[in-house]
């Protein structure tokens, strides 16, 4: 007899598949067990792009019809549910430029030099987006699932214990179920990924990593993933002025000319140069716009006695020269 399955015997096990995906909130690319089942045979994965396809296109209906079902009629519902799901592979098929493939891809939101968003996600969530990030966004009935793929992003998040809310920045994990927390990756490498918790309690990991998950609470602060081993810190005060930014706004308590450089020039095509490595180790204290280069640079002239020279796409501050 032969063992090769026949294009609907595959369409059955991919629409389990789709199924256990979703409620589950497998990771399609991790899990050994999907990864093994999908090497099997080379229709499988078209399969279950076709089965997933189906759910969004069941879940996007649903909610256009504004039905939301409790937890236990989603459960009493199941083996109707995968049955749905095999029959509107066809159907998933032929909308793969319309509304089913759509629904399925995630929200990608992005922003430019100098540009911050507050943007309200569809599970009452919201993000503050930070200069030059990049992001994606997958809403699904049993994950909530975010992708940093570059940037800084500030989360508050929607309680919904049923869908656990994961920020993915790299191989770092940061998973909450109802709180607000930040997540930054590092322009270089090895800088690593910066974690800081405003409210509530969220839970950190390194994907491969055998150390044990760290939960960190509101006030603390870790950087995970870089070439200095973690160590959790907590200074609630630190972490307000470090998300300033979320206001359009540079809070500086002590930071160095230079250091206070490196912030503006993240936010503006013009870039502050401190031209004299002694100046640019002076301490300064005072909140500025984050588009306002110029007048960060006055501040610095009226108070230390430097020299701004203006230039088309530089500002250069140096120290005075005394005759």
């Amino acid at each position: 007899m032969s063992s090769i399955r026949s294009a609907s015997e595959i369409d059955e096990e991919a629409a389990d598949w789709a199924a256990r995906v979703d409620a589950r909130g497998l990771d399609v690319e991790h899990d050994p067990e999907l990864r093994a089942w999908l090497k099997g045979d080379v229709r499988r994965a078209g399969a279950l792009l076709r089965a997933q396809a189906a759910i969004s296109f069941l879940d996007r209906g649903r909610a256009l019809a504004s039905v939301a079902p409790s937890v236990e009629t989603v459960a009493a519902q199941r083996p109707s549910r995968r049955a749905l799901i095999a029959g509107a592979g066809g159907m998933a098929a032929s909308l793969v430029g319309g509304i089913g493939l759509w629904a399925a891809r995630p929200q990608r939101l992005d922003t430019r030099l100098g540009e911050i968003r507050r943007v309200p996600l569809a599970d009452g969530s919201l993000v503050a987006i930070n200069t030059k990030t990049a992001l994606e966004v997958a809403m699904r009935p049993k994950a909530r699932r975010i992708l940093l793929k570059a940037g800084e992003a500030w989360f508050q998040v929607a309680k919904d214990p049923e869908r656990p809310f994961v920020v993915a920045a790299g191989p770092v994990r940061v998973r909450a179920v109802g709180t607000a927390f930040s997540v930054r990756r590092g322009d270089e490498a090895g800088d690593g990924v910066d974690i800081m918790v405003t409210e509530g309690v969220v839970e950190t990991w390194v994907e491969g990593d055998p150390a044990p998950r760290r939960r960190l609470s509101a006030g603390s602060r870790i950087i995970l993933a870089s070439a200095v081993s973690p160590t959790v810190a907590e200074s609630p005060s630190e972490i307000e002025r470090s998300l300033a930014w979320r206001n359009g706004e540079i809070a500086l308590d002590g930071e160095s000319l230079e250091q206070a450089a490196r912030l503006f020039n993240r936010y503006n095509s013009r870039q502050i140069v401190i031209e004299d490595p002694v100046l640019a180790r002076e301490r300064f204290v005072g909140l500025f716009q984050t588009n306002e280069p110029e007048s960060f640079a006055g501040a610095v002239a009226a108070t230390l006695g430097a020299v701004v020279r203006d230039e088309d796409s530089v500002i250069r501050i140096s120290r005075a020269h005394i005759s």
